[in-house]
């Protein structure tokens, strides 16, 4: 098989079953396993796939810088947000990471509730400063200009001594195998430090986000109390992250 049939070949394994084992495509058309992974690093480079342990995933399309963020699905975002909103109770106080979907959560929050917010994006913060009833905290720090958000030493540090009910969570790859995922791995160190601080943490995730990875890991299943997403009830990968005990809150 010649090397464009073998990339068409794995482009299409992804595709139909959202990941690709390389011991597998090697035995199944008889060549070697460094083939096939010299395949997926090409692929990788071209950002057509996420390469893991033994083969690869399907590549995180919200890796792109923050402006074009805002223009990838915002519809679905917009629906994750509005579930995200009503779960911030009057009185109550909430962690709210950085990106486009934790933008729309903080428009979505009603103009006149009584809440403490704690983010560390600037952009968030301009948001919600026209909420009379919210109390804002901004956490310091280098500023990762890519998501608009602080990041760091100094951040991380920050985070350390703030606490809250609920974390709103935002990341680019939303996998059963592979967890949740980032594409920077001072934005993940970040991320893992706001959802320590909180009694409940939920995964803010658009449909297209799904089933995918990016090169950083965030959390695993086992630290989240929920996923907030879009995607249809019955997607598979939805499906395998609510057996793993997660709460599916839909968004449709």
């Amino acid at each position: 098989m010649l090397a464009a049939e073998r990339r068409e070949h794995l482009l299409g394994l992804l595709a139909r079953t959202g990941k690709i084992v390389a011991k597998e495509v090697a035995a199944e058309l008889g060549i070697s396993e460094d083939s096939v992974r010299r395949d997926l690093r090409e692929l990788a480079a071209e950002g057509l796939c996420q390469r893991v342990y033994g083969g690869a995933l399907p590549a995180s399309p919200a890796v792109v810088d923050y402006d074009a963020r805002q223009s990838v699905a915002p519809d679905g975002k917009r629906k994750v947000a509005s579930v995200a909103a009503g779960l911030v109770r009057p009185g109550g106080s909430v962690i709210l990471d950085g990106g486009t979907t934790a933008l729309a959560v903080a428009r979505a929050l009603p103009r006149d509730l009584d809440c403490t917010v704690i983010t560390h994006s600037p952009t968030i913060a301009a948001a919600l400063l026209e909420h009379p009833g919210a109390e804002l905290f901004l956490l310091g720090g280098r500023v990762f200009k890519h998501s608009a958000v602080t990041c760091g030493a100094v951040a991380v540090e920050a985070a350390q001594n703030v606490s809250a009910d609920l974390c709103l969570l935002g990341v680019t790859g939303v996998h059963p195998e592979a967890g949740l995922t980032t594409g920077d791995a001072e934005e993940a160190a970040m991320k893992r430090a706001l959802a320590a601080r909180a009694a409940d943490t939920y995964v803010l995730a658009s449909s297209e986000k799904i089933g995918t990875a990016s090169q950083y890991r965030v959390l695993g299943w086992e630290k989240v109390s929920g996923l907030i997403t879009d995607a249809d009830p019955r997607d598979a990968v939805v499906e395998r992250v609510g057996e793993l005990g997660v709460e599916v809150l839909a968004a449709g």
